[in-house]
């Protein structure tokens, strides 16, 4: 797990997490600039010490060698992972060129130290500077709130709303500083990726051209050099599209914060002020503590934590909360406190005091009280805009004309799709096509719409229906593929899920990614690629519900998935996923050796598995009930190809199980549980295998396609069965037979 990413809601909450995740960032920063400092002096050394060329040249291959990346999120697309290992590279380079004697240093100033320090100087030193105005933010806040709650409540109202008034307006500006830092600490994580790598490859070009037998090197080195630039310019346009993005979350927060309050079912967390009783004549303290309210379980974890003394956290205390009563200023000379009887020491009330009216409520419900608690609003592209677009024959003829419009008249226009139209033309072409009474414009005929209206139109309808095109509930298996596996799994597993979509949306879909490879192929002119549409149109088909920063980082792998649907279109949607398809790989199997089988495909064992005891034979219920069932894993799906829109271990489940039911009965364990399977009579269900199988251990079967196994009942192992075949009892992967 790389950086954890800086979510803006959290900037709300400053919890010591929070502050943990941000001086990570910090401290991955500070890397960053000592390692620019040391290139820049390494470079120095080349370019004044030509007599100790070699050992500069060791010790700048080294520094290269040793230096990696941190990235944001759970994982790291391909162009990411290039450009990681391309320091390593670099170094490679660097020690073939200092055993060969034949290096030869020149300008490295212009093309490699001025850009590193620029970056160091203009990106880290802004970072520094958004640090202490943080620092310097953060201090001003607590030490004004703590003012605030020491004010006595036997003051003048107009002397209590001021001293409020001001603290609120401190406490936004800490919190707009908040966002402005953390948004600036997560740009130039990402951004360092090509600023500090590019200049290194524009060096690497520069010294080529003066090595003696320098040609050959050069065109060794030239092939790497192509492809990175290709990562370098992708990682850069999926940056671009992350920072729209991000931006435009950021400002949405700032509007209503509120609405994105992390609020959990499960708990409830936030800063309380904790009096600590003393014995007399020394009276009390209070003292800051983060607390998180467990409601299942009615307890209160506190931690002490400063944001004034370096961040430092304390030790945990937990209580288990038996009431809580509100207690009032003519007990206690303080606002906004709290009694909390405790059952772990009897008689004894812990007296809290929270940060606000708004914050005394909110803890008041969390731990039993009345008060309503604002809850998170979702929001849709379609509501905020004000467009009722649905994926309906409609919806489905704007597309057709869109595409037969772009088609026809601007295939070849620079910067298709990328050249946006202007707002209002597009609002009223969208409203116009979506209307039954006024859509019978031909938008290939029509001069009224330009090219760039059209396709601005096009991505607009797409973004703003219900949900978007690859659905919320396919999102998370759509990114999974893309964030590992090889090519061919990747390809398999979409392919397999696209023919989950409804078939209005894979009808739209396919029409759309037809057309988009026809761009693709014109992109000599129109300068279009499938990674340039792959940017385009990664966050406009798929996107998740939740607004993170998180989710916002998987952009690229949006990008991804669309480049591969796009460069394979034709064999996603033309053929079905199924047996029959040539290159399938048998469904995954359950591995009782994970130390000696880790290539070896997983069981895809369903919690919901019909029992077999309730299930009729003859039950119509029961395929339907199984394909509900989840695959298990996102693993399983980047493994796999089926032949149809349920993979064979969903569809055939239920089957399985209802055949083997008929006649037969489980026996209960010394636990309770069923376990194994009796057949009666008959000598057993017979089954035959739909994918060859190799045994890896003496318990399995070895099995080719079309072998007939009898005496097949379950096993005690999850996602297997046994059978006997050719007079020999063993192991059968479940999902590779079908019953007869």
């Amino acid at each position: 797990m790389g950086l954890h990413p800086l979510e803006f809601s959290e900037c709300y909450l400053d919890s010591p997490v929070f502050r943990e995740k941000i001086k990570s960032h910090e401290a991955e920063l500070d890397k960053t600039n000592r390692f620019i400092k040391e290139l820049y002096k390494d470079g120095k050394n080349l370019i004044n010490a030509t007599k100790q060329l070699v050992l500069a040249q060791r010790k700048f291959a080294q520094s290269l060698g040793e230096f990696q990346f941190e990235y944001i999120g759970d994982a790291k697309t391909d162009d990411e992972r290039c450009i990681d290992e391309s320091l390593q590279e670099f170094s490679n380079f660097l020690k073939n060129l200092e055993d060969q004697r034949e290096l030869m240093m020149r300008n490295i100033t212009e093309t490699l130290m001025k850009p590193l320090e620029k970056f160091r100087k203009e990106q880290l030193g802004s970072a520094k500077a958004e640090r202490k105005k943080y620092e310097k933010e953060t201090e001003k806040y607590y030490s004004s709130l703590e003012k605030l709650l020491n004010m006595s409540a036997k003051k003048k109202e107009p002397q209590l709303q001021e001293a409020d008034s001001q603290v609120e307006t401190i406490r936004q500006h800490f919190q707009e500083e908040s966002l402005d830092y953390v948004c600036k600490l997560q740009e130039i994580q990402e951004r360092k990726k090509f600023d500090c790598v590019e200049p290194m490859l524009a060096f690497f070009q520069t010294v080529f051209t003066f090595y003696h037998q320098g040609f050959e090197l050069a065109n060794d080195f030239n092939h790497y050099k192509k492809a990175l630039q290709i990562n370098i310019q992708n990682t850069r346009s999926r940056f671009e599209g992350t920072r729209v993005e991000v931006f435009e979350l950021m400002k949405r927060i700032r509007e209503v914060p509120q609405e994105y309050k992390q609020t959990s079912p499960i708990s409830s967390e936030g800063y309380l002020y904790v009096q600590e009783k003393r014995p007399p004549p020394f009276g009390s303290s209070w003292v800051k503590r983060y607390c998180t309210f467990v409601k299942e379980q009615k307890i209160l974890h506190m931690v002490t934590f400063d944001h004034r003394s370096g961040g430092k956290m304390g030790e945990t205390e937990s209580v288990t909360l038996k009431s809580c009563v509100r207690k009032t200023t003519d007990m206690l000379d303080r606002r906004f406190c709290l009694d909390i009887e405790i059952t772990d020491r009897p008689g004894t009330v812990l007296t809290v005091q929270s940060l606000s009216e708004d914050d005394h409520k909110f803890w008041i419900h969390a731990m039993g009280g009345k008060e309503p608690v604002r809850q998170y609003l979702g929001k849709t592209y379609s509501k905020e805009r004000g467009i009722d677009a649905q994926l309906d024959d409609v919806g489905l003829s704007f597309v057709k004309n869109a595409i037969n419009a772009i088609e026809t008249r601007g295939i070849n226009d620079q910067g298709l799709y990328r050249v946006v139209g202007v707002s209002s033309k597009v609002q009223k072409l969208l409203s116009l096509m979506i209307d039954e009474k006024s859509n019978d414009v031909d938008l290939s005929t029509c001069e009224d719409w330009d090219v760039k209206t059209i396709t601005s139109t096009l991505k607009l309808y797409l973004r703003s229906l219900p949900e978007p095109l690859m659905t919320y509930g396919l999102y998370k298996d759509f990114i999974a593929p893309a964030k590992g596996g090889s090519p061919e799994s990747r390809s398999q597993a979409i392919h397999c899920l696209v023919h989950k979509l409804p078939e209005k949306n894979r009808l739209v879909l396919g029409l759309l990614l037809k057309h988009l490879a026809t761009v693709a192929a014109h992109s000599k002119l129109n300068l279009m690629t499938v990674a340039n549409l792959g940017v385009v149109f990664g966050p406009t088909l798929m996107r998740p519900q939740e607004d993170t920063v998180a989710a916002i980082m998987d952009l690229k792998f949006q990008n991804i998935v669309v480049e591969i649907l796009i460069e394979q279109h034709e064999k996603i949607f033309g053929d079905v996923p199924g047996p029959s398809s040539p290159g399938l790989s048998a469904p995954t199997r359950q591995s009782k050796k994970l130390s000696v089988r880790q290539n070896r495909p997983l069981a895809v064992y369903n919690p919901k598995k019909v029992d077999l005891q309730t299930v009729s034979p003859t039950s119509p219920d029961v395929g339907s009930n199984s394909d509900e069932a989840s695959l298990g894993s996102n693993e399983s799906v980047s493994s796999q190809s089926t032949a149809s829109g349920t993979p064979p271990e969903k569809a055939n489940h239920g089957r399985i199980l209802a055949s083997l039911s008929t006649g037969d009965t489980l026996a209960p364990n010394r636990h309770g549980r069923q376990t194994e399977l009796h057949v009666t009579g008959g000598g057993g269900k017979r089954a035959m295998a739909v994918y060859p199988c190799e045994a890896e251990h003496e318990s399995e079967l070895s099995f080719q396609v079309g072998a007939i196994f009898s005496a097949v009942a379950p096993s005690r192992e999850p996602g297997w069965l046994e059978g006997e075949l050719e007079g020999k009892k063993g192991l059968i992967p479940e999902n590779y037979v079908e019953m007869l």
